[in-house]
C-alpha cells in the first residue's frame, strides 16, 4: 500500500480534476498553438530500420474476426520483421492522413484523447534477421513506420532477463509524454495518459491475436524497473525535452510454442529489477530541437504531478520514489512560477532549451557508451519541432 499521504494526494487530484454534473473540470481555457507539441518523437543518429508496410493480402494474412476469440484457431506466425511490422501496423501505426486547408494531421490505429497521442512504444527483442544481428532496444517511429535502435543489449543478460518466458518471447514497453496532453487538457493530462496507455495495451493485444501471439501485461513491475528497462531513468538525459514517464511492459510470444510442455509452466508476471537495470549498454544525447526556445502556460494547481503519488513503487507498492513534474521550470527560477490568470494558477513550463544538447533516455548501464560490435555508434537524440503542415499535428 501507498502511505496515507500519497493516497490522500491522489484522491485530492481525483476530486479536483473530475467533471461534475453541473460543470466541466478546470482546463487551460485556451490553446497555445505556438507551443503545440509534436505527436512524433524521433532520435537523430539512431539507426532506423523501416518496416515493410503490408497490404491486406500479404503474408502474414489476418484471420477472420471471429477466429480471434476461438482459442487455438489462429496458428502462430513466426517472429520475423514482417510479423513485427504487422503487429505495429495494427496497433500503434498511422491509419490515415486528413487535411483541411494547409493543415494536415494523422490518425492512428490506437485511439487517443484529442488525437494528441502521448504514448510511445519500445521493443526489446533478441537478434532478428532484417532488424539486427544482436539483441536491442528499439523505439517505434509511427510516421516512418520503422524501428530506431536505441541500444545494443547483452546476450547473456537478456537471456537471464527472459528466463521463464516462452521461446521467442519479446518485451513491448509503453511510456507517456504528459506535456502532449497537458497542452490541451491541463491538470487532467495525467488521466488521459493512463486512458491512452490502456488503448495502446488493448490495440497491441488484438494485433498480437491476429498473428496467433499472446500478449500479457507484466503487473508486477515497479515504475523504476520500467524506467531502467526502457532507458527513462536519467533525468539529465531529458534536459530541454519533454520527459517520458513509465506506463507498462508487456511480454509477447507465439502462442503455439506454449501448447506443449511450457503450457503447464506459469509465465512470470515481473522481471528481475537488477537485470533490467543492467540490461543494455549505452548513453546517447538529444539533438538540438528544431523549435526555438519558448515558454508555455499550463494550468497546474499543485506543485507535484499526480504521477509522483500514483506510480508503482519497488517494494510492496510502498512509498513513492521519484519527484516528477509534468513540465520543467524556466532556467534560473528553481521551480515553476505561479501566475494568477483567469482565476486559476498557471504554471509556466520551460519547453526547450535553445541551442543545447541533452542526453537521451537510453542508458541501461549508467556510465557506459552505447556500442555496436567493437565501435561505439554516435549519440542518439529525441527531437521536437514546431507544429506545421509537415508535422502532422492536429488542431482539432
Amino acid at each position: 500500500m501507498h502511505d496515507t499521504d500519497a493516497i490522500e494526494a491522489v484522491m485530492r487530484y481525483h476530486e479536483r480534476t473530475k467533471h461534475q454534473f453541473n460543470r466541466y473540470a478546470p482546463g487551460p481555457g485556451e490553446l497555445d498553438w505556438a507551443n503545440q507539441p509534436s505527436p512524433f518523437r524521433r532520435y537523430a543518429g539512431a539507426p532506423l530500420i523501416r518496416l515493410p508496410l503490408l497490404g491486406a493480402d500479404e503474408e502474414p494474412l489476418s484471420p477472420g474476426y471471429d477466429d480471434l476469440y476461438r482459442h487455438g484457431s489462429v496458428p502462430s506466425a513466426v517472429v520475423t520483421i514482417r510479423s513485427l511490422s504487422r503487429l505495429l501496423q495494427y496497433s500503434l501505426a498511422i491509419s490515415a492522413w486528413k487535411q483541411a486547408g494547409a493543415t494536415r494531421w494523422a490518425l492512428r490505429c490506437n485511439p487517443s484523447s484529442g488525437n494528441l497521442h502521448p504514448t510511445e512504444g519500445y521493443l526489446l527483442i533478441d537478434a532478428l534477421p532484417g532488424l539486427g544481428d544482436a539483441p536491442g532496444l528499439y523505439h517505434y517511429a509511427p510516421r516512418e513506420h520503422g524501428l530506431e535502435r536505441r541500444a545494443v543489449c547483452s546476450v547473456p543478460v537478456l537471456t537471464a532477463l527472459m528466463r521463464g518466458f516462452p521461446a521467442r518471447a519479446f518485451l513491448f514497453g509503453l511510456s507517456s509524454i504528459h506535456w502532449r496532453e497537458a497542452w490541451k487538457y491541463g491538470e487532467r493530462a495525467f488521466r488521459y495518459c493512463q486512458h491512452d496507455a490502456g488503448h495502446a495495451i488493448g490495440a497491441l493485444r488484438i494485433a498480437a491475436a491476429t498473428l496467433g501471439w499472446s500478449a500479457r501485461l507484466l503487473h508486477g513491475l515497479a515504475d523504476e524497473t520500467i524506467e531502467d528497462l526502457l532507458g527513462l531513468n536519467r533525468a539529465e538525459d531529458f534536459a530541454g525535452a519533454e520527459r517520458e514517464h513509465p506506463q507498462a511492459v508487456m511480454v509477447v510470444w507465439p502462442t503455439d510454442l506454449t501448447r506443449d510442455g511450457q503450457a503447464r509452466c506459469p509465465i512470470p508476471r515481473d522481471l528481475d529489477p537488477a537485470l533490467a537495470h543492467s540490461q543494455c549498454t549505452g548513453s546517447s544525447r538529444l539533438s538540438r530541437f528544431a523549435a526555438p526556445c519558448q515558454h508555455a502556460r499550463v494550468p497546474w494547481s499543485s506543485t507535484k504531478s499526480p504521477s509522483q503519488r500514483a506510480n508503482t513503487p519497488a517494494t510492496c507498492r510502498g512509498q513513492t520514489r521519484s519527484k516528477r513534474r509534468c513540465s520543467r521550470a524556466p532556467p534560473g527560477t528553481g521551480s515553476a512560477q505561479a501566475a494568477p490568470r483567469g482565476g486559476q494558477a498557471k504554471w509556466r513550463s520551460h519547453i526547450c532549451s535553445r541551442g543545447t544538447h541533452a542526453q537521451a533516455a537510453t542508458t541501461l548501464w549508467p556510465g557506459r557508451s552505447f556500442c555496436s560490435g567493437e565501435a561505439c555508434w554516435p549519440a542518439t537524440a529525441g527531437r521536437r519541432s514546431r507544429p506545421n503542415a509537415s508535422t502532422g499535428c492536429s488542431r482539432g
